[in-house]
């Protein structure tokens, strides 16, 4: 084969061309009939060939000499010939001759004792469950894409090393301050007994550096949402160590207000302005929704809180005969809808809608779809979690993934900070 170690003019050696190396045995293997994949395949060959390599070094390092070398002779420990042993890898089941030492000391590093899988393996496992795919297909894509056929029962093995994770991550400690959380719960169906309904609630906060984080997912009984299991959500952020919190936007709960306010007092309830245009449509008839709709932006983004009441007068006076449970939710939301006016359009933009974590939510919808139910609440946390973690790389922080860096954060900071002042920076 050609040597790829080039040299550049100075005479140095350049990197080899791997792709030209890559180029050449893809070409080879074609020529001779050898599949790229599967048992016999070239990259099975290859990953085959690097674990053996790579563990014959480990043990040289080991014994102090390579194989065959006369100075390991009667030298005390030695080698005592190889154990046979398949991994499952990136490209397929490999089967690989492990070397043994005659003290039994030796400790392989790439391919430790009495593990089954390589690394890599186990990762790409959990991102297609994390993207929503069922153990049956993840079976199936492996078997289609590798020629390697694993049970379902190896794929759950896989995915519970997650839970470990995923319990140190629920209950890891918070920042004691936040300018923003917000708070939200979305529905995924559960069996327990039967298969219903289970609220998922989650919480997304907003830290002093401007950086949106998942504080914690709890999954709820079955019945709907409620403030007083929110009490319990809330609490248990509380006792991980958030002392204040400046502003949490949510929904139109009923009693979810007073319940943010028993944790902490100080805070500033800011109703989601979508929902309660979402509630507004719910109550009117949609030939009147191209009319209301542009009545109703003008309240929220009105410049002031003086005009934001004159729009809301008239479109009190226009509506209250025809849908009057219209306006008695927006009178009854009105003092947890108008926070947000108080603030420039940096800081309405951020708080006004809890549009970030219906980001998420929109995320954990894709990753449920394919799956229908859960057969309990722990898988559907499982994958809940794991969908926080994903990000798409190809973005720019805060640009779609859910969690990220809020842009302007330090024009928003600035204003925050002349609002709330030392509570941001607490002396004790």
């Amino acid at each position: 084969m050609e040597d790829y170690e080039l040299e550049d003019p100075q005479g140095l050696l350049r990197e080899p061309d791997m792709q030209r190396l890559a180029e050449e045995l893809v070409a080879s293997a074609q020529a001779r009939g050898v599949e790229l994949t599967g048992e016999g395949g070239l990259l099975t060959a290859l990953t085959k060939q690097i674990l053996q390599s790579a563990l014959n070094a480990e043990m040289a390092a080991h014994l102090g000499y390579d194989k065959h070398d006369p100075m390991g002779r009667d030298g005390g420990n030695s080698r005592n010939g190889y154990g046979v042993k398949t991994v499952t890898t990136d490209v397929g089941k490999v089967t690989i001759d492990v070397p043994r030492d005659r003290e039994g000391t030796f400790e392989p590093q790439i391919v430790p004792k009495r593990q089954r899988r390589l690394k890599g393996f186990d990762e790409a496992v959990i991102s297609l469950y994390a993207k929503g795919m069922t153990t049956g297909d993840i079976c199936a894509h492996l078997e289609e894409v590798y020629d390697t056929t694993i049970s379902r029962d190896l794929v759950s093995t896989v995915t519970a090393q997650v839970q470990d994770d995923m319990r140190a991550w629920l209950s890891r400690p918070l920042d004691s301050v936040y300018p923003v959380i917000l708070i939200d719960a979305i529905f995924v169906k559960v069996r327990s007994g039967t298969v219903g309904p289970r609220p998922v609630y989650v919480a997304m906060g907003v830290n002093m550096d401007g950086h949106r984080d998942v504080l914690g997912l709890w999954m709820g009984p079955s019945g709907g949402e409620g403030a007083k299991q929110w009490m319990n959500m809330l609490t248990e952020l509380k006792n991980r160590g958030i002392v204040d919190v400046c502003i949490v936007c949510c929904d139109g709960l009923k009693g979810l207000p007073g319940a943010i306010e028993a944790i902490w007092p100080q805070a500033t309830v800011q109703t989601c302005v979508v929902h309660l245009v979402r509630q507004s449509l719910r109550y009117s008839s949609t030939k009147h929704w191209q009319t209301i709709t542009p009545q109703l932006r003008r309240i929220y983004t009105a410049p002031t809180l003086e005009a934001a009441e004159d729009e809301f007068t008239d479109f009190t006076d226009k509506w209250l005969t025809l849908y009057p449970a219209m306006i008695k939710m927006w009178r009854e939301m009105w003092p947890q809808f108008v926070p947000f006016l108080d603030f420039p359009p940096a800081i309405r933009s951020m708080i006004y809608t809890t549009n970030a974590i219906e980001s998420l939510n929109a995320r954990f919808r894709a990753a449920v779809r394919r799956r229908g139910h859960f057969p309990d609440e722990q898988s559907a946390l499982k994958v809940l979690y794991l969908a926080c973690l994903a990000r798409d790389r190809r973005l720019k922080a805060g640009e779609s993934n859910p969690t990220g860096q809020v842009r302007n954060w330090k024009e928003v900071l600035n204003v925050l900070l002349l609002t709330y002042g030392d509570r941001l920076y607490p002396t004790t």
